[in-house]
């Protein structure tokens, strides 16, 4: 069964905590990072892309950056702004976005349920990406950002969540720019935390990545160079764990994640219509087609809009992988037509997070930086379950979340 431990967590002093609170570093580039944090010396983007305190000739992975990263965070510590808790426990963490809510228990997940399988993915990582945080966790020896974690809903588990969030006074609540509002709790009483430790130990099989495999791939790439570093190590040091907050999966939603191409692989929009035609029903739409429902896509090619569905003979319904509409596409267009057959390295394919909207598509397509543009109907949280059960991985870019967790809130230093 799954370990998940209380712990000490730095973070911001509760006048402090609407500024320091940040979006991840992974969804931001390094101007709109820089744009994000310019008026605001509490944000923790000087942490987590502490590049943008750095002239725009430094890379963003030279290790003045991950020095910088360090020095930020104790002038933030210095300053009084980031406080350490003087006792372990576990937190609380609701989101609300667009009248829908989401509460999730944070506290420190085991390196070795990574290793040994009962800590699932459903995407492969790309390796520079995980040197990356690696890099910068080894350098700040901070896990700075808390990865978003799912699992199967445990009523026992919820009673106590719900009864915390109704009687007990939040040590945040705030609204964040983009209209969600986080409400934060700390866990006070002893019992409940022994019976949260009881629960996962007991009762929960698996814990699933939801966002942020990188994150976790590189807190264990970490550790094992530690444990090289220290052999004597006894399992107790906490380079071994690392942050989480985990969400019942019932109460998380997925959002698309859609896929725009720089060009047709040789082909004239027309030619290119023709051989889809193949293999899929096309209907003219004069509005965006957004998929209405699974084994429906949306596309975007010459200030036009499609749907497309299809032929019943491409849906392998008992396949948990070729079932999924990015498979599908992934198939009959991408590969078959568009010749990108891996598109974590083909640099002609970039991907769209459905909170941008269609508008982002058209976008993309009509400022010539991209031919065409594919809207995609998400994939569930069963089915993103199931995917990790069987052992297999998503097609890059599955699944992209809403409401992100903000950075800055919950800090482990390991």
């Amino acid at each position: 069964m799954t370990t998940v431990k209380p712990f000490a967590s730095w973070r911001p002093v509760k006048k402090f905590a609407p500024a320091v609170a940040s979006r991840p570093y992974d969804v931001l580039n390094r101007a709109e990072a820089k744009a994000d944090a310019q008026h605001n010396p509490y944000s923790f983007l000087h942490v987590t892309r502490a590049e943008i305190d750095l002239p725009d000739s430094v890379d963003e992975h030279d290790a003045s950056v991950y020095r910088q990263a360090k020095t930020y965070f104790n002038m933030l510590v210095s300053n009084g702004v980031l406080e350490k808790d003087k006792n372990h426990t576990y937190y609380i963490y609701a989101q609300t976005m667009n009248n829908r809510q989401q509460i999730g228990i944070a506290g420190l997940l085991s390196v070795d349920d990574c290793l040994n399988g009962l800590i699932k993915k459903h995407e492969l990582t790309r390796p520079e990406k995980e040197k990356d945080r690696t890099d910068h966790m080894l350098a700040t020896g901070l896990h700075a950002e808390p990865v978003l974690m799912t699992y199967k809903q445990h009523q026992d588990i919820d009673t106590i969540v719900n009864r915390i969030v109704q009687v007990s006074d939040p040590v945040y609540d705030f609204t964040t720019p983009d209209g969600v509002q986080h409400t934060f709790w700390t866990v006070t009483k002893k019992a409940d935390a022994i019976y949260f430790e009881m629960y996962f130990a007991n009762d929960i099989p698996a814990i699933y990545i939801a966002d942020g495999h990188h994150r976790v791939a590189s807190a264990t790439r970490a550790c094992l160079e530690l444990r090289k570093q220290y052999p004597n190590y006894n399992g107790s040091e906490g380079f071994n764990f690392f942050p989480a907050v985990l969400f019942p999966g019932n109460q998380l939603h997925i959002m698309d994640y859609n896929r725009v191409v720089k060009d047709l692989n040789g082909m004239q929009p027309n030619e290119f219509l023709q051989k889809l035609e193949q293999d899929f029903t096309i209907t003219t739409r004069n509005k965006p087609a957004k998929p209405a429902k699974a084994h429906e896509f949306g596309m975007y090619l010459n200030k036009n809009w499609y749907q497309l569905v299809p032929n019943k003979q491409h849906i392998p319904v008992k396949d948990p992988i070729a079932s999924l509409d990015v498979s599908i596409l992934s198939e009959l267009v991408l590969s078959k037509l568009l010749n990108i057959k891996d598109q974590r390295t083909d640099k002609r394919i970039d991907f769209v997070g459905g909170i941008r909207g269609m508008a982002e598509l058209e976008q993309r397509v009509n400022s010539g930086e991209m031919s065409v543009a594919f809207a995609i109907h998400p994939v569930t949280v069963n089915q993103l379950i199931n995917v990790a059960d069987s052992g297999n991985i998503m097609p890059p870019k599955s699944t992209w979340f809403e409401p992100k967790l903000r950075s800055g809130l919950l800090i482990h230093q390991f």
